[in-house]
């Protein structure tokens, strides 16, 4: 459907609920399959660093269309990252990349794992997550607070083509936050070799090492790739 000005598909609609059509802006050539700003901002950051002559202008998130994300219910990061990627490009017609990413913690056997966002019960309550956490690791002694955050990064098309990638970074807990930058889990986590937790590095210093910056720089040929395409 293409309309004065604008141009892209409608989000599924339930019967007798109001139009849940969305507008999709002129120009927009891939969709950040997320509501959450911070991610966004750094997938923003990511894939200008890792695409030669990447335009962000063409990107757009699911919060410019003022739609929430679709449902995670998978039960691996790879499931959620696609099912979220495929959703957002079936519903809007045009590409999408999405990720699903946590912290995997050592004696918990791997949780929060794919519960990460939402581990105190309320999804994306970063300081609830956070808390609940520490508190649940009081008694755990550093040697054994080994973490690492995982990422899988998806990308999706409307005629089908799908591609993932995972990556992840290794590092331990701390017993109370450190820093104000970053979000999620960020403050109490120290990657290998590190003397800072995440919250404590610069945007660029993360993005060049975290989970999410290496899943998508590896996937970032194939997003040039589909982006190239479109504008032929």
């Amino acid at each position: 459907m293409t309309t004065d000005g604008y141009e892209g598909g409608l989000m599924n609609q339930q019967p007798g609920a109001p139009s849940a059509m969305r507008r999709v802006p002129r120009g927009a050539r891939l969709v950040l399959a997320t509501a959450n700003t911070h991610k966004v901002a750094e997938l923003r950051a990511i894939l200008t660093r890792a695409i030669v002559g990447f335009d962000t202008r063409v990107i757009i998130g699911l919060g410019d269309l003022g739609l929430p994300a679709p449902v995670e219910d998978g039960v691996s990061f790879e499931e959620n990252a696609l099912l979220k990627a495929r959703e957002t490009a079936r519903a809007t017609g045009l590409p999408a990349v999405a990720d699903d990413s946590g912290l995997v913690v050592d004696v918990f056997g791997g949780a929060p794992g794919v519960f990460s966002a939402r581990w105190a019960g309320s999804h994306g309550d970063d300081v609830a997550n956070l808390d609940l956490l520490l508190a649940q690791l009081a008694d755990v002694p550093p040697h054994h607070r080994g973490a690492r955050f995982v990422c899988a990064a998806a990308l999706a098309t409307p005629s089908g083509e799908e591609y993932v990638e995972t990556a992840e970074i290794r590092g331990s807990l701390l017993e109370v936050p450190s820093g104000t930058g970053g979000f999620g889990y960020d403050p109490i986590f120290r990657p290998l070799g590190s003397a800072r937790s995440m919250a404590e590095l610069t945007a660029d210093e993360k993005n060049a090492i975290s989970h999410r910056g290496q899943a998508f720089r590896a996937l970032s040929d194939e997003i040039a790739s589909v982006i190239a395409r479109q504008g032929a």
